[in-house]
């Protein structure tokens, strides 16, 4: 292209795509002009584990100590800090976060995250981050003793709040941890029990 030649115009970015400006930059979407509202979002994911090592999990003899309880923690620090993490998520006051562990067959956990906020914007993400994190924990852990394990599934369960309203996964056969959620439960895919 020659030196004279003017910059090629951008494509606009696809419709729908809040997080884009039209020369196709990122852009923080300013929600300043929302009203605030109950926000609730739940999300899932599973660990798939050797079986020997969720009965050394269950029985608390892993050597760094409960894995549950610090998965717990982990994923209730990932809520809060989600905006530190992924670039245009905005800061939000969270009411209420919920982190819920399920043993969903001999080698599959099952988590499951809630977050509440009264707020501009959904806690979407922040549940999803603090499922994420939890399973990770989950690995740390526990990594000595399994390095086959897998985070997997991880994934929206349902949301409310805000101008697009609710949703909720239409898979209901299992659930990713029917232990901790209300009967017939929507489910990521594969994460039913085993």
């Amino acid at each position: 292209m020659p030196a004279d030649a003017p910059a090629p115009t951008p494509a606009p970015p696809p419709a729908g795509f809040t997080h884009l400006r039209p020369d196709g930059s990122v852009n923080m979407v300013d929600v300043g002009a929302k009203p605030a509202t109950e926000r609730v979002a739940v999300a899932g994911a599973a660990v798939l584990l050797r079986p020997e090592t969720l009965r050394a999990i269950q029985a608390n003899t892993v050597a760094k100590g409960n894995v549950f309880e610090t998965a717990r923690i982990a994923g209730l620090q990932a809520a809060k800090r989600t905006a530190e993490l992924i670039p245009l998520c905005h800061p939000l006051r969270l009411t209420h976060v919920a982190i819920d562990f399920a043993v969903l067959g001999p080698g599959r956990i099952g988590i499951r995250a809630t977050v509440r906020a009264h707020d501009r914007t959904g806690v979407e993400m922040e549940a999803l981050t603090a499922a994420a994190v939890a399973g990770l924990t989950i690995y740390d852990m526990c990594k000595a003793v399994d390095r086959e394990m897998t985070l997997t599934d991880l994934c929206l369960l349902e949301k409310s709040g805000g101008k697009s309203g609710a949703f909720r996964r239409a898979e209901s056969a299992g659930g990713v941890a029917p232990a901790v959620a209300e009967p017939d439960p929507p489910s990521c895919p594969g994460a039913r029990a085993t």
